[in-house]
């Protein structure tokens, strides 16, 4: 089982990803996009990175906006797991 990071490790982790936030035992990140099929294109392309990560985020679609949140449940909380796999959705252009 993945370690539970410490508050301190995850403010010091969290502060090096733009556009994330901490909400209670999660991270969010939420993305705009012109429409519908531009969003679930966004989605479509999280796929590879969670699979080859064996770690998926819980999504929310709701018409032109995605939210993402990233826990490792298992775990119970925030691991380094969920940060790395932040960074890499950070990465895919909208």
């Amino acid at each position: 089982m993945a370690k539970l990071l410490s508050p301190s490790e995850i403010e010091e982790s969290i502060s090096k990803l733009s556009g994330w936030t901490l909400a209670e035992k999660k991270i969010q990140s939420t993305r705009k996009f012109k429409d519908f099929i531009a969003a679930i294109n966004f989605v479509n392309q999280l796929v590879e990175p969670a699979e080859s990560a064996g770690h998926h985020p819980d999504l929310e679609i709701s018409y032109n906006k995605v939210t993402i949140s990233l826990t490792t449940h298992d775990a119970g909380g925030l691991t380094e797991q969920d940060f790395q796999l932040a960074a890499k959705i950070s990465e895919i252009n909208e």
